[in-house]
């Protein structure tokens, strides 16, 4: 897939909210700090697209942006470590499941797994609650670069062995970067046949 064009469609902050239900849609959530903005900008190819903030949690809203005029990326608060209270934190919870849950052209969801980590139980119990709702979701681990290979096999293969747990086989999964810019063709050529597969 070759990005056109990519803009910043709207921000909303309720599910009543979100515009027009009428191209697939691709949603990216992960933990604060995972490296979302930055991947975002990577895969449309266009720096500052998404804000990038030194603040984990700053993104409280859900951005939709349009890719090709064909399909919406959708930038979903991430979960965890956002210094918010534990009432903002519920109001966001039930916002984004609203949205995961009910949104009709949600396509697929990229889940964030800072590959720098162990699993993490929040990533772990998200991907449960996925399941449990029979969501499609495919994982990217990011920030490859970040540590020795040799670290990164081992988390990812120790995250994946955990998804065992409440998961048959494993997920779908891409590792990324944004200085390599690695991971960034194979993602896009998935979302590219996720969308001729709903033709």
């Amino acid at each position: 897939m070759k990005i056109q064009n990519s803009k910043f469609k709207t921000s909303v902050i309720s599910f009543d909210g979100c515009p027009a239900p009428d191209l697939p849609e691709f949603a990216f959530i992960g933990r604060s700090n995972v490296g979302k903005s930055s991947l975002i900008n990577l895969l449309t190819n266009k720096e500052g697209l998404a804000r990038v903030s030194k603040t984990p949690g700053r993104t409280r809203e859900i951005n939709f942006f349009s890719i090709n005029d064909s399909w919406n990326l959708v930038d979903l608060p991430g979960y965890g470590y956002a210094k918010v209270s534990k009432s903002q934190r519920d109001q966001f919870n039930e916002f984004v499941s609203d949205y995961l849950i009910n949104r009709e052209t949600l396509t697929g969801i990229f889940v964030l797994i800072d590959s720098r980590h162990p699993p993490q139980k929040i990533d772990l119990e998200f991907l449960a609650w996925l399941i449990e709702a029979q969501l499609p979701f495919a994982l990217i681990f990011t920030k490859t670069d970040k540590s020795k290979p040799k670290l990164v096999r081992k988390n990812i293969g120790l995250f994946l062995e955990r998804m065992k747990e409440f998961s048959e086989g494993d997920p779908i999964h891409f590792e990324t970067s944004t200085t390599t810019r690695t991971g960034r063709k194979e993602v896009l050529k998935f979302i590219e046949t996720a969308m001729s597969n709903q033709i």
